[in-house]
C-alpha cells in the first residue's frame, strides 16, 4: 500500500545536510530574531509605555488611550495589537503555504513577509504620540511580517536536513538568532544610553533602534535568500489541470487537511503545542511590559536583564537538544513544560530585585529549549519526504498563532478587568497544565509510524478500485 504523502510525483530536492545550505538557513534566524528581541521584548514595549504616558499626560503606561474612538488601557492595547496581528496571519497562512507548495513560490513568500516586516520595523521610526493610532497598525504589520515569514522558514527544515539532524539544526537556528539579536541590542543599548553624547534625544535614539532593526533584518536575510534552494513546486506535474496554480494551491491545503485525520500523533502534538504555547508566547510578549508597569523596574535594568536572558537561552537550546537525544523529544518537552508552570507560579509572587533576575534566568534557560524542540519534534512527526512541507508547517504555524491570540488576549482581558497583571499569570498556569497532560498522551509512542498509510488510512470502498480508496497527494 502506498503512503499518500509519498505518492506524489518526484520533486527535485536539494542535497540534505549541505553545510552551505543549512548554515544559510540558520542565518535567517540571525536576521529576523532582532524583531522579537528589540521590538517585542525590550526597547519597543518600554518606548510604547513612554508614548502612552505622553499621550495621556499621566505617569502610568496602563492609562486609557483613545484608539479609534475607544478608551483602552495602554498596556492592554499592546497585547490586543499582538493578538490582532497573529489572528490575521493565522487566517491567511494556510492558504499561502498551500499556494507556495504547489507553485514553487516558497522562497518568494518568505521574502515578501520578510520585507513587509523589515519595512514596518523601519516605519516605527516615526512612532510618537501624534502618530499613535497609525503606528499601532504599523506595529501590527511588522508582527504579521515576522510571523508570516517564520512558517515558510520553518518548512525548509525537513527539506534541507535528515531527521537525525533536526534537533541540532533547529537549536543552531535559534542560537544564531539569539547571538545576532544580542549584538544588535547591544548596539541599540549604546545608542540609547549615550544618546546625549551623540547629540540626539532619548526618543530619537529609540526610534533609531527600530530603523536599525528593519535594516538588519532585511540586510542579513540576503544570505539565506541566496543559499536556500529553489522549490520547483508541482504546477508542472498538473499539465492536464487547467484551473491554475492558485486553485490547485487550495486543493493542496484540503488534501493535507484530510491527511491529518489519519495521523493521530500529529493531531495530539498540535493540541499539546497549542495549549502550552499559549503560556510560553504570552510570557515572552508581555514580560517587558509586566516589568515596566507592574514591577516598575528601571528601563536600563530591564533591558540588561533581557540581554542576559538571551545569552542564557543559547545554552538552553543546546541543552534541551542534547536532553532530547538522551530521553526523547516528548519527555524533554514534558520537563520543559513543568518548569514553565513553576515559572508562572513564581511569577505570581515575584517582586523587583533578586527574585526577578533569578526568574528571568530560568525563563531564558527554558525559552530556547522549548521553542527549538517544538519545531524539531513537529518535523519528526510529519510524513517523511512529503512535498507539502509548507502546508504542513502552516498547521503548525496556525496552531502557534492562534495560541498567541488566545494567550495574549486572555492576559489583556484579565489585566483590564482586575487592574493587575498578576491575575493574568494564573491563566497561564492552566495552559501549561493542559499542555503537559496532552504531551503525556504521546509518551512512550513512536512519533512517526513506519507505515502511516496501512495504520491510519481507511480501506477503499467496496465498489471502487483499491487505488481510488485513499486520498492522493501530488
Amino acid at each position: 500500500m502506498t503512503n499518500p504523502s509519498a505518492a506524489a510525483p518526484a520533486v527535485a530536492s536539494a542535497p540534505k545536510n549541505d553545510k552551505r545550505i543549512t548554515n544559510g538557513w540558520a542565518m535567517y534566524d540571525w536576521a529576523n530574531s532582532v524583531y522579537p528581541l528589540v521590538i517585542t521584548s525590550s526597547i519597543f514595549p518600554i518606548y510604547w509605555s513612554s508614548v502612552v504616558k505622553q499621550a495621556t499626560g499621566t505617569d502610568s503606561g496602563k492609562s486609557p488611550v483613545d484608539f479609534l474612538g475607544f478608551q483602552v488601557p495602554g498596556s492592554s492595547l499592546l497585547t490586543y495589537a499582538i493578538s490582532a496581528a497573529f489572528l490575521i496571519i493565522a487566517i491567511i497562512s494556510p492558504f499561502l503555504t498551500s499556494l507556495a507548495d504547489f507553485s514553487g513560490r516558497k522562497k518568494a513568500f518568505l521574502q515578501f513577509f520578510c520585507y513587509l516586516g523589515a519595512a514596518s520595523c523601519a516605519g516605527l521610526y516615526f512612532f510618537d504620540a501624534n502618530t499613535f493610532t497609525a503606528s499601532t497598525f504599523v506595529f501590527i504589520a511588522a508582527t504579521v511580517g515576522f510571523s508570516g515569514s517564520i512558517v515558510f522558514y520553518n518548512s525548509y527544515l525537513p527539506d534541507i536536513s535528515t531527521e537525525d539532524q533536526y534537533d541540532r539544526l533547529s537549536a543552531r537556528g535559534f542560537s544564531m538568532g539569539y547571538v545576532g539579536s544580542v549584538i544588535l541590542l547591544v548596539i541599540c543599548l549604546v545608542i540609547n544610553q549615550f544618546h546625549e553624547q551623540v547629540g540626539i534625544s532619548g526618543t530619537k535614539a529609540a526610534q533609531l533602534s527600530f530603523l536599525l532593526t528593519g535594516v538588519w533584518w532585511a540586510g542579513f536575510a540576503q544570505i539565506p535568500f541566496t543559499r536556500l534552494p529553489k522549490d520547483p513546486g508541482r504546477a508542472a506535474t498538473a499539465s492536464t489541470d487547467n484551473s491554475g496554480w492558485l486553485l490547485n494551491g487550495f486543493r493542496e491545503l484540503g488534501k493535507v487537511w484530510r491527511e491529518l485525520d489519519y495521523q493521530p500523533n500529529l493531531k495530539k502534538f498540535l493540541l499539546a503545542y497549542f495549549t502550552y504555547n499559549m503560556g510560553v508566547q504570552t510570557v515572552m510578549y508581555v514580560a517587558t511590559i509586566f516589568g515596566t508597569d507592574e514591577l516598575h523596574l528601571e528601563d536600563s535594568a530591564l533591558i540588561i536583564t533581557i540581554l542576559l536572558l538571551q545569552i542564557v537561552a543559547i545554552l538552553g537550546a543546546y541543552l534541551f537538544a542534547r536532553l532530547s537525544e538522551s530521553i526523547g523529544n516528548t519527555r524533554a518537552l514534558s520537563w520543559s513544560v513543568v518548569i514553565w508552570a513553576m515559572i508562572c507560579i513564581a511569577g505570581y509572587y515575584v517582586q523587583a530585585g533578586w527574585s526577578f533576575y533569578a526568574l528571568a534566568s530560568v525563563i531564558g534557560l527554558t525559552m530556547g529549549g522549548i521553542q527549538s524542540l517544538s519545531r524539531s519534534t513537529y518535523s519528526k512527526i510529519i510524513p517523511e519526504n512529503t512535498p507539502n512541507t509548507a502546508a504542513y508547517f502552516s498547521f503548525f504555524d496556525v496552531t502557534e498563532k492562534l495560541s498567541i491570540v488566545i494567550g495574549t488576549a486572555t492576559w489583556g482581558i484579565i489585566s483590564q478587568q482586575f487592574g493587575s497583571m498578576r491575575y493574568s499569570i494564573l491563566a497561564l498556569i492552566v495552559f501549561f497544565i493542559l499542555g503537559l497532560l496532552f504531551l503525556l498522551m504521546l509518551r512512550g509512542k513512536k512519533l512517526r509510524a513506519d507505515s502511516p498509510d496501512d495504520t491510519f488510512l481507511p480501506p477503499p470502498p467496496a465498489s471502487a478500485p483499491a487505488e481510488l480508496g485513499r486520498p492522493q497527494l501530488r
